[in-house]
């Protein structure tokens, strides 16, 4: 499943694109936490029904204190959660999703031919560098294979919500073009913070550091000295 998600969206009213705060769409680090909870939830829940197999050298983890035990050292180490931005930029994005969504399960040119009831057609081998190779399967075989990508009744290939929804979709592209052809405004609710505020990010969340004390040298020195008398003296 392949999701595209807009970077900002109408205003409630819709006399605003709200601009997103951030460059990114979620915070990798708590990403990989989430996913890592979700993923231990899940062995959980799929150990409670009974549902998971042990065999070989994972068998004693079938007992529930030592499946336990090994649930735990899950979180003594950070999992990655493999983020990047794309090679091409979005218009590459949209070129690859738009070869799955509006197109056949195979292109004519693809066919090679069809001979004493085989169908010979192209594929190209991903594992071997893309090499393009042929294929010569059986015209029932060709027949089974073609219907595995025609999707079942009730569903549909491309589900669009929000301001790309079919009932309003004219109507809010045309206020997204407008708005997003004009100077930006300022949020009515937004603050503006003074610049001395704003000059550290947090290095983990990424969000703006508030200062609460400014220290001079020479007060740095002083605390610095009672924390170690303080510690000498415990």
């Amino acid at each position: 499943m392949h999701c595209v998600i807009p970077a900002g969206g109408l205003s409630p009213d819709h006399s605003r694109w709200i601009h997103p705060k951030h460059h990114f769409f979620l915070p990798v680090r708590v990403l990989s936490r989430v996913f890592r909870g979700k993923f231990v939830a899940g062995l959980k829940r799929l150990f409670r029904q009974k549902k998971l197999g042990f065999h070989g050298n994972l068998r004693p983890l079938a007992e529930p204190k030592l499946f336990g035990s090994f649930l735990r050292l899950l979180f003594r180490n950070d999992w990655v959660v493999y983020a990047k931005r794309p090679f091409g930029g979005p218009e590459h994005v949209l070129q690859y999703l738009a070869r799955y969504t509006h197109r056949v399960a195979i292109s004519n040119h693809r066919l090679v031919s069809f001979a004493e009831g085989k169908v010979t057609f192209r594929w190209k081998d991903y594992a071997h560098g893309n090499k393009k190779r042929m294929m010569t399967i059986s015209a029932d075989e060709f027949l089974r294979r073609l219907p595995l990508h025609v999707l079942p009744r009730g569903f549909v290939r491309i589900r669009h919500f929000g301001f790309l929804s079919a009932r309003r979709r004219r109507e809010s592209i045309a206020v997204c073009h407008q708005l997003l052809a004009e100077v930006p405004r300022p949020c009515p609710t937004q603050t503006v913070t003074p610049p001395s505020l704003t000059t550290w990010l947090c290095p983990c969340c990424g969000g703006t550091m508030i200062i609460i004390e400014k220290l001079t040298a020479q007060q740095i020195r002083l605390r610095s000295a009672e924390w170690t008398t303080l510690i000498d003296s415990s």
